[in-house]
């Protein structure tokens, strides 16, 4: 007999417990691990946005139990808040945010989609072994592979970005020190760190598309890009939609690009707002202000990804009992 049925039969032979209790106890150390790593963490991040918290004063006290009171913090209410959403700082942040989700989605689809079609077609030789190393960046830490692509991108001449230029004929480009340049080398490192994840769930769904209607469409004298819209994107929209959403979400949490590239400069303007509420936490001393801004991001990117769900109707079938 296993552990966890000796344990419900221990339980059920409780005389004051239904079975209704006895089920509520086997999940209680679930319950605890959650809350412990999940919930409180969360609880504590929302009661600092509401205080002035920062070194000085939250870590005052002695024992564990000034910190978990806030130490000496002060309650200052919604002013973090207002603080936030006054900064022009913040709105620059947080338009730049969306414009890289909107890109770097658009980029990552397109190009997906791309090496799906290659990577299924029925005259390309060689599918397994393009698919293996198509996972490979899974494989890599991130930060290894931002590192490496930060010297693809370097503003120097012998940066491999201006060395591909310079053997065009072009001149050698600060791809760092100048703000959309940077904000163009954001997008290329996303792509290549989340395409294998959109090859993945647009190859899958492109092997589910029922061969009878190309065929029936080809009867029909469709040629294949008529095919390709008419046929093929029909059927795999719910799962593409799917992964660009869960791709968007992170794309919207993305820190290590922009702080490993230049700190999301230059001067702030590519600040995305993880960044700038990890600088405004960690390097102004501004914790109850970083936690703001963290729930500000949550909420959201929460929204988000509710609304898109919902519009696109990807929870249809899903029973609500």
């Amino acid at each position: 007999m296993s552990t966890a049925s000796r344990v419900a039969r221990r339980v059920e032979e409780v005389p004051f417990l239904d079975k209704r209790d006895a089920s509520l106890l086997l999940v209680l150390p679930g319950l605890f691990v959650f809350s412990a790593f999940m919930l409180f963490p969360v609880v504590y991040l929302v009661g600092i946005s509401f205080t002035n918290a920062a070194p000085a004063n939250l870590f005052a006290g002695e024992g564990a139990l000034s910190v978990l009171t806030f130490g000496e913090a002060t309650f200052v209410g919604l002013e973090n808040y207002v603080s936030v959403l006054t900064d022009p700082t913040f709105w620059n942040s947080f338009g730049v945010t969306w414009l890289f989700v909107a890109t770097s989605v658009a980029l990552k689809i397109t190009l997906s989609l791309g090496i799906a079609l290659v990577v299924t077609g029925e005259r390309v030789r060689g599918k397994r072994l393009m698919r293996s190393f198509i996972i490979l960046p899974m494989g890599l830490p991130a930060i290894f592979t931002i590192t490496v692509w930060r010297g693809i991108f370097s503003s120097a001449q012998f940066g491999l970005a201006n060395q591909i230029l310079s053997s065009l004929g072009f001149g050698t480009v600060s791809w760092l020190s100048q703000r959309w340049m940077a904000f163009l080398a954001y997008n290329v490192t996303e792509a290549w760190l989340a395409y294998p994840f959109m090859v993945i769930i647009t190859v899958s769904a492109l092997q589910d598309v029922p061969d009878e209607l190309h065929e029936a469409a080809m009867v029909d004298g469709a040629g294949y890009v008529s095919r390709f819209l008419h046929v093929t994107l029909p059927s795999i929209k719910r799962p593409v939609l799917f992964a660009s959403i869960l791709t968007a979400a992170a794309s919207f949490q993305q820190f290590l690009i922009p702080f490993v590239f230049n700190e999301g400069g230059p001067a702030r303007q590519n600040e995305l707002i993880v960044v700038y509420g990890y600088r405004e936490a960690l390097s102004f001393s501004e914790y109850g202000r970083g936690a703001a801004i963290s729930l500000i991001a949550v909420l959201f990117i929460g929204a988000f990804m509710w609304l898109n769900v919902k519009r696109g109707r990807l929870a249809d079938g899903v029973s609500e009992s």
